[in-house]
């Protein structure tokens, strides 16, 4: 099997296009169907399907997809190794929380685009247990996911983490609330996380510890949001300490204990040593990025 082809397949994976892939390795669309009619007679067996009027990869043409990812990624590396100057290319796919992408992967597509314009990125917004899931799959490339040190994720050991950044996290409450006594916090709903239990272990284990068992009421995903809802009297929630907030809202700081969000960067084994997702891993270096 030609590596040429293998991408081919790789790119029709993960754009979902034949047009696109022409587009983006700069062929044509009746060289991509060609190539892949003649790596499906290679190994033997379909690779695509109609689908409507367009086609799709059948579960031979993604199980192949998922071994291209394997065998590009180690021919790469073995490219790199022998000509360091080599310039990455190809199309990483990369899922993650929110503000990460808009903090830490943001600046990094800029930085690609200048300096390595044969890299490109998709990006998918994803809460952690999705991320993981679609990397274990061989969905996503690279994911950027998040912990609390007081609500410790469980690391599957067939996965590689990369530690990226920390930072503490403070109880957000509307600043009507700024000076009261600790233990107001008994009688005010929480608003938490709505795909991530994560913020709801978090809540109920400091609520454990002041003696009481937290109310839970609204559940929202964006940061910008769980402020809103605050400002409207609707609650109180965990806001990074570091992370300007509206006026209107106080940041009530967390001593006893502290609760610090972990960053890490997930991606399949071996798969780091591809030059792209390496550049990438190298660049992801913003120790100020935020849930």
């Amino acid at each position: 099997m030609e590596t040429r082809r293998l991408e081919l397949l790789l790119e029709l994976s993960r754009l979902g296009s034949m047009r696109e892939v022409a587009e983006r390795l700069r062929t044509t669309t009746s060289t991509v169907s060609q190539q892949i009619a003649v790596l499906a007679r290679e190994v033997g067996t379909p690779l695509l399907e109609p689908d409507g009027r367009r086609v799709r990869l059948t579960p031979a043409g993604r199980r192949l997809a998922a071994h291209a990812a394997t065998i590009l990624a180690a021919v790469e590396a073995a490219r790199a190794d022998l000509d360091p100057a080599a310039e990455p290319a190809g199309t990483l796919r990369v899922g993650g929380f929110a503000t990460a992408i808009r903090r830490a992967v943001l600046p990094v597509v800029a930085r690609l685009a200048a300096d390595h314009p044969r890299v490109h990125v998709l990006i998918h917004e994803y809460e952690p247990a999705e991320s993981l899931a679609l990397v274990a799959s061989d969905h996503l490339d690279l994911a950027l996911v998040y912990d609390y040190d007081l609500a410790p994720r469980t690391k599957d050991p067939v996965l590689q983490w990369v530690p990226l950044w920390t930072t503490p996290w403070s109880i957000g409450v509307p600043q009507s609330l700024a000076h009261a006594d600790s233990t107001f916090l008994a009688g005010q709903p929480w608003i938490v996380n709505s795909r991530n239990t994560a913020d709801t272990e978090v809540a109920r284990t400091l609520a454990s510890l002041a003696g009481f068992e937290p109310r839970i009421t609204h559940q929202a995903d964006s940061l910008t949001l769980v402020e809103d809802l605050i400002l409207a009297g609707q609650g109180i929630g965990l806001l990074p300490a570091d992370r300007p907030t509206p006026r209107g809202i106080t940041l009530v700081p967390l001593r006893n204990p502290q609760v610090h969000l972990r960053a890490y960067a997930v991606t399949r084994p071996g798969r780091s040593e591809w030059p792209p997702l390496a550049l990438v891993l190298g660049l992801l270096d913003s120790p100020q990025t935020t849930h």
